[in-house]
This record gives structure tokens, C-alpha cells and sequence, in this order.
């Protein structure tokens, strides 16, 4: 008897423990687009300083705005995708958090536009990765019927990443802006206040990868429920 309560237990604890892992999975994705956001969004608060610096036109603040980022970020999300339905999901974020982050970090090292313009080209492509991966495992982590629920949970970094990257850019531009003021970092040299400011909200998401270490590749439910079939069967 009690065998058999444990049994009919086991499925339901099995079920209710891959819900907080897929939770748990959600909640570190949204992190990562809360900071993807903060990455590609902080330049509009720098555009006078960058334009000062480096003797840039409207246009080609457009360009570093838009173009540089954007076309980039949806080309090379259609390949990433394919990616993510054949490699471990983990390392794609991992590699691209990495990659969107270091350059968002090497935009305050810029000294001319086009230097500035290829970073921007970076970000896009390093940030391309979050999405194709994150939705494909969310879909492996959660039963359909809630599905949407997940989903809406990782799409608050859109509007949590938007709001963040103006607070938090606008305090810290406030903090460190003035015309002609510099920074001295080490093994940096000498920086601008609007260099400052790219170095300080970029360097951070180097770091963001170790969360995954704490996140399991999820398996896909239809796999899931094949294999308790089978095992019902046997």
C-alpha cells in the first residue's frame, strides 16, 4: 500500500520539481533581457556627449541608433535560431551574453565612429542569441497551457530592460557628466564621462553567464511524457 502511494506521488513531485526549475529558468532569462535592454538603449542618453567627442552627425547617430544595431540583431537571429534547435541552448546565451556585453564594454573605448559603429554591430549580434534560445527552452520547459504565462514573464524585460536602461543610465549620466570631465581606469588610461558610462553598464554582463551554471538544459516535455509512457508500458 504504501509503495503504491509512493508511486502515485512520484510523478506529481517529478512534476511540481521541473516547474520551479522552469520558473527558476524564466526569472535568470528575464535578467539577462533586462540587461540586453540596458545595453542597446543607454547610447540615446549620450548622443550630445558622443556627437561633441567625436564630431559626429545626426546621421550617423541614427546609424549607431539603428542600422548598426538592428540589422544585425534580426539577421543573425534567423542562423542562431537554427542554432538553438541543435546545440546546448545554455552555451548559445552563455557565449552571446558574453559577446553582446564585452562589446557594449568596448564602446566607451571608442575614439572614432566608425570604431563606435562597429561595437554597436556587436551588441546586436551578440544580444540575436538571447531570444531564439531563451523561447525555444522556455517551450521545452513548460506544458502548454502554460506556456503563456512563461512567455509573458520573459517579455516583462522589455519593458523592465527599456525602464531600467533610462533610470539607471540617467543616474549614472548625471553622476559622472560634465563637459570635458575624465575618468582614469586602470589599464584603460584616461576616459570621457559618456565612455565612463558604456564601461560601467556593459562590464557588468561579463559576469551575468555564471547564472547559468545553476540552470539546467531543460528536457522537452513531449520527450518527458514519452519516456513515462515507456516506462508505464514496461
Amino acid at each position: 500500500m504504501n509503495n503504491q502511494h509512493s508511486a502515485a506521488l512520484a510523478p506529481a513531485a517529478a512534476a511540481d520539481q521541473a516547474e520551479r526549475q522552469g520558473w527558476y529558468l524564466v526569472f535568470t532569462l528575464l535578467i539577462f533581457y533586462i540587461f540586453s535592454f540596458i545595453d542597446r538603449q543607454i547610447i540615446s542618453l549620450l548622443v550630445e556627449p558622443i556627437k561633441r567627442d567625436l564630431q559626429v552627425t545626426d546621421t550617423q547617430i541614427g546609424l549607431l541608433q539603428g542600422l548598426a544595431f538592428a540589422i544585425f540583431y534580426t539577421l543573425f537571429g534567423i542562423p542562431i535560431g537554427r542554432l538553438a534547435d541543435r546545440m546546448n541552448r545554455k552555451t548559445i546565451v552563455g557565449v552571446g551574453v558574453v559577446i553582446w556585453s564585452l562589446m557594449a564594454t568596448l564602446c566607451g573605448l571608442a575614439k572614432n565612429f566608425t570604431q563606435l559603429f562597429l561595437a554597436r554591430i556587436g551588441v546586436g549580434v551578440g544580444e540575436a542569441a538571447l531570444s531564439p534560445a531563451a523561447y525555444s527552452m522556455i517551450t521545452d520547459a513548460f506544458p502548454r497551457e502554460k506556456l503563456g504565462r512563461a512567455f509573458s514573464v520573459y517579455n516583462m524585460g522589455i519593458a523592465i530592460g527599456s525602464g531600467t536602461a533610462i533610470l539607471v543610465g540617467g543616474l549614472v549620466v548625471a553622476a559622472v557628466s560634465g563637459e570635458g570631465r575624465t575618468f582614469t581606469l586602470p589599464l584603460l588610461g584616461e576616459v570621457r564621462a559618456w565612455q565612463f558610462v558604456f564601461i560601467v553598464t556593459g562590464a557588468p554582463g561579463l559576469l551575468l553567464p555564471l547564472l547559468l551554471l545553476s540552470v539546467r538544459e531543460p528536457t522537452p516535455i513531449w520527450r518527458s511524457e514519452e519516456r513515462r509512457v515507456g516506462k508505464e508500458c514496461r
